[in-house]
């Protein structure tokens, strides 16, 4: 799960990861992993709120897009299915709670930050 969080001058708030995490210093929209019992909007609320403090309102999310990893890529492991939401509504200031930067970024930066391949996606789609 991964939430484009907007604000309202353009700009869009990404997220660095810390050195010693996997895909460590790159760019990435703010997100997680769903846990059992939990759906997708209750989970990136979850994450976001865990990860840099904001609560986004899950009643104004909408679906903006989505990456897969290849499963001919994923080493033996299960392969990563990225859902982005675009989060219109949220309160609150972001702030590292779990390491990484928080940085506000606009489309022509976000275009030009190193990130993940299945992030690098989503930008795609949701700049299209």
């Amino acid at each position: 799960m991964a939430g484009a969080i907007g604000a309202q001058d353009g700009r869009w708030l990404m997220h660095r990861r810390p050195e010693d995490k996997a895909h460590g210093g790159l760019w990435e929209f703010p997100g997680g992993k769903i846990e059992a019992g939990e759906g997708a909007r209750a989970a990136l609320v979850r994450e976001i709120a865990e990860e840099c403090g904001l609560e986004v309102d899950p009643a104004q999310m909408v679906e903006a897009g989505f990456a897969a990893q290849d499963p001919a890529q994923c080493d033996g492991g299960r392969p990563i299915l990225l859902l982005l939401f675009r989060c219109p509504a949220w309160t609150g200031e972001a702030t590292s709670r779990e390491g990484g930067q928080w940085r506000w970024c606009t489309r022509d930066e976000i275009e030009g930050l190193a990130m993940p391949p299945l992030d690098r996606v989503l930008a795609a789609q949701l700049f299209v």
